[in-house]
């Protein structure tokens, strides 16, 4: 998976090819697609969700930079494969998901691969995190219209948060750093993301 599909297509971060080496992605998807976890294409989950592509996951965490010192904030826990990742290149991870059974799978799944870094929650992501912010990196596992202005001033200063923004059937993969009062924003390229459901994203229904 490692070398055919993610190091062939660009990613250069040694930290983060070790890292994908080194999680067993077949434990964050249900026993029945465990054949299909190190293919080249997203897993459902259950409840409309997936576990994205493994090559889009090393793509949006590469955008992060990590060093191994940061406080990030995942929003869309998901599986918890996302949230495996950033733990094992970051201090400290926050993660937020909105749907409670998917929260608590990923929390038992994280707690058996021995990971103690991550603070869980379970509530609207697009509200972020306020009482732990500000973050080093910020990383949104669902697309929405617009970045929420929550997360965004939830972004310390030279903080880089990475999200699919654009319509329901496709996004670019926004990157946005911030230097000072000032936000750069660029567009990485496209990709196809479920909803991001919450008050500063898509509606519910």
């Amino acid at each position: 998976m490692v070398d055919h599909q993610i190091r062939s297509r660009g990613i250069r971060d040694s930290r983060l090819l070790h890292v994908l080496h080194s999680i067993p992605r077949h434990l964050f998807v249900p026993s029945a697609y465990a054949p299909e976890a190190y293919e080249d294409h997203p897993v459902d989950i259950g409840h409309g969700q997936t576990v994205s592509q493994p090559y889009m996951v090393a793509w949006m965490t590469e955008a992060l930079e990590l060093r191994g010192g940061e406080r990030v904030l995942e929003v869309g826990t998901g599986s918890g494969y996302q949230t495996a990742v950033l733990a094992k290149l970051a201090a400290e991870v926050y993660t937020i998901e909105r749907i409670p059974v998917l929260a608590r799978r990923a929390q038992e799944t994280l707690d058996r691969l021995g990971l103690r870094n991550i603070h869980f929650r379970i509530g609207d992501g697009t509200l972020g995190v306020p009482d732990a912010a500000p973050f080093d990196g910020i990383l949104v596992t669902a697309g929405a219209p617009a970045i929420p202005q929550a997360l965004k001033d939830q972004l310390a200063d030279g903080g880089r948060l990475a999200m699919p923004v654009g319509g329901r059937a496709g996004q670019d993969l926004m990157l946005l750093v911030r230097r000072g009062a000032a936000v750069i924003e660029k567009s990485l390229g496209g990709c196809v993301f479920v909803r991001l459901i919450g008050e500063q994203g898509w509606p519910e229904a």
